[in-house]
């Protein structure tokens, strides 16, 4: 089996040749058809010139971002080749009309005519030239998989009657689908097939599984149709960091939004991402990395002028860290300016902050108000932990508390946690856990909708909360 690194370099640098040459494609055919042109004595001349040379090495290079914005070098096995035609257009047609506007705009041509006949040859060049050669890349792919030459090695959580059916359903297709089953992993409650000439695991034993047999996809099955028995089960998945799918029949409860990722055979239903597109998840990824640096950077004196406040107000640290649990259900440290008194949580448990909560110091109490004790979280941002929008990270206390009453909680471990959401703009603080689980609504909400238009959205009334002094 070729590995992912591999087979998206080859991805890679099958998109900068292919853009190179058709761009060196398009400047032949240019140097014919733009009468501007005409004052070089020949087309060597032409491509030799330092302006052409220039664009030949610049070009390629601003297209690799273009094709990574749009997302195609997320998944490298599991394509579409209709879905990959409609990337290629887009991408590509996105990067011309940003080519014409700032280069090609410039030539000063007799005829508007022309401008268009370039526009559409460089459109039709570069696509014509890069999805020729992804094409190769995925069709030769797609051979290996159904030949069964390439297979990834997968787990079916769920040792019942269903799972055990689903498994060698899979196996007896005349084309594969790619899932080399390795073996069962038991879900509790449910009554195991006894005889199976598989390994059989237990869910608190699935992590050296996958450790020991190089697991690459985790599909669930359960028996019983029992969607709280499933979110638990893959509540305990997340940390894996693997492709989760399930049965849709299995399943119906995810069925609204959710991304369908197999359509030969049984359609399985991809529950570890979010409903974004891949090219919508990257963008999101650029912007919460270019906001939060510009935002420390930014904001600097103010960050000093609190952190001297701090200190002054009240003995303890500047910062503050909790562990939250964050993307896939990965423990992280969150980074807040210290609003309380140093002993804040002296008890056994975890407190949850209320109205008028003396353990707050008065520096603090100004700081929740507007917000400015998450700040620091931006620096969470930047290391990946967090994004700017996304379900508030609870700790681990408080969530065996809320998936006790409402598993579907363990769907908001699919993204990132954010700094601010959907939950704290419509709902705000939550001082109990019966507050917690009426914000869980919103957040939801928010994983079913996902989308950068929405971010903005949010992003926009978290500021006027910001404003208007609502944080508390």
């Amino acid at each position: 089996m070729i590995s992912e690194k591999i087979q998206r370099t080859k991805y890679v640098l099958g998109d900068f040749v292919s853009s190179n040459v058709a761009w060196l494609c398009f400047n032949s055919l240019r140097y014919s058809i733009d009468p501007i042109h005409s004052g070089f004595t020949s087309l060597g001349a032409f491509l030799g010139s330092p302006i052409v040379l220039t664009g030949q090495l610049v070009f390629p290079l601003l297209m690799m971002i273009v094709y990574y914005l749009s997302g195609y070098y997320n998944d490298v096995f599991h394509k579409s080749r209709v879905q990959e035609a409609f990337t290629t257009l887009w991408s590509t047609g996105s990067a011309t009309l940003a080519i014409f506007l700032l280069v090609l705009i410039n030539d000063t041509v007799p005829q508007r005519r022309v401008n268009y006949e370039m526009i559409a040859l460089l459109w039709l060049t570069l696509f014509a030239m890069v999805y020729m050669v992804r094409c190769v890349f995925t069709s030769h792919t797609s051979h290996m998989i159904k030949s069964r030459q390439w297979s990834f090695n997968t787990l079916i959580i769920g040792r019942g009657g269903a799972g055990v059916a689903f498994g060698n359903k899979l196996n007896a297709m005349p084309r594969s689908l790619g899932y080399n089953i390795i073996g069962y992993v038991s879900i509790p409650g449910e009554n195991d097939v006894k005889e199976m000439n598989l390994p059989c695991y237990s869910l608190s034993d699935i992590k050296r599984a996958c450790h020991e047999h190089h697991i690459e996809e985790l599909i669930v099955v359960p028996t019983r149709k029992d969607p709280d028995l499933v979110l638990h089960t893959i509540n305990q998945l997340f940390e894996l960091n693997l492709p989760i799918k399930v049965t849709p029949d299995r399943f119906n409860v995810l069925l609204s939004k959710t991304r369908i990722s197999d359509m030969v055979g049984d359609p399985l239903i991809d529950i570890s991402g979010s409903n974004m597109s891949e090219g919508s998840k990257n963008i999101k990824r650029v912007i919460d990395i270019v906001l939060s640096v510009i935002v420390l950077v930014v904001l600097s004196p103010l960050l000093l002028a609190v952190a001297v406040a701090i200190k002054l107000d009240s003995p303890g640290p500047v910062f503050y860290l909790q562990e939250r649990i964050g993307f896939h259900n990965v423990p992280f440290n969150i980074i807040k300016f210290r609003s309380m008194r140093q002993d804040a949580e002296q008890e056994n448990r975890p407190q949850l902050t209320t109205d008028d909560d003396p353990r707050v110091t008065r520096i603090g109490r100004l700081m929740r108000k507007y917000r400015i004790d998450e700040l620091p979280q931006f620096w969470n941002v930047v290391r990946g932990e967090m994004s700017i929008v996304g379900p508030r990270p609870e700790r681990q206390y408080y969530i065996d508390q809320i998936t006790a009453r409402v598993p579907s909680y363990a769907l908001l471990h699919q993204v990132r946690p954010g700094i601010t959401s959907m939950g704290m703009v419509k709902y705000g603080y939550a001082q109990n856990v019966d507050q917690m689980v009426e914000r869980l609504s919103y957040d939801l909400l928010y994983l079913e909708n996902m989308s950068l238009l929405n971010d903005f959205k949010i992003m926009v009334y978290t500021i006027k909360t910001i404003i208007t002094g609502k944080g508390m």
